[in-house]
C-alpha cells in the first residue's frame, strides 16, 4: 500500500513563504498522479494544484496561479507544494493524495491520502 504523510505547515505571515512536503513510502510515487487539496474552516476541500506521473503536466486552481508550484523529486519519492505570496485565504488543512489508475493530472478518484498539515496565514 502506498502511504503519504504530508508536513511542512505552520504559521506564516501574508506575503511569506512555506514548503509543503508530500513523502510517499511502501510503493514508488512515480508512477502515481498526485493532487494537493485544501479545506478551510466551515468550508468543502477543494483541489489545488496536480501533477502527472511524469511531471509534464501541472495544473493550479485560478486562486493560487503565479503563488503556488508544485513538483516531484524522485530520488526522495516526494511531491513538494511550493506556497509564495501566501494570503489569510490560503489558511486550511493541506493533503496530498495519489492516483494511479491513468497518471493524469486531475482531483478525482484518488485512490491514496495523507493526514493533512494546517497551514495558517496571519499577521
Amino acid at each position: 500500500q502506498l502511504q503519504l504523510v504530508e508536513s511542512g505547515g505552520g504559521l506564516v505571515q501574508p506575503g511569506g513563504s512555506l514548503r509543503l512536503s508530500c513523502a510517499a513510502s511502501g510503493l514508488t510515487l512515480d508512477y502515481y498522479a498526485v493532487g494537493w487539496f485544501r479545506q478551510a474552516p466551515g468550508k468543502e476541500r477543494k483541489g489545488v494544484s496536480c501533477i502527472s506521473s511524469s511531471g509534464g503536466t501541472t495544473n493550479y486552481v485560478d486562486s493560487v496561479k503565479g503563488r503556488f508550484t508544485i513538483f516531484r523529486d524522485n530520488a526522495k519519492n516526494t511531491v513538494y507544494l511550493q506556497m509564495n505570496n501566501v494570503k489569510p485565504e490560503d489558511t486550511a488543512v493541506y493533503y496530498c493524495a495519489a492516483r494511479r489508475r491513468d497518471s493524469l493530472c486531475g482531483y478525482y478518484d484518488m485512490d491514496f491520502w495523507g493526514k493533512g498539515t494546517l497551514v495558517t496565514v496571519s499577521s
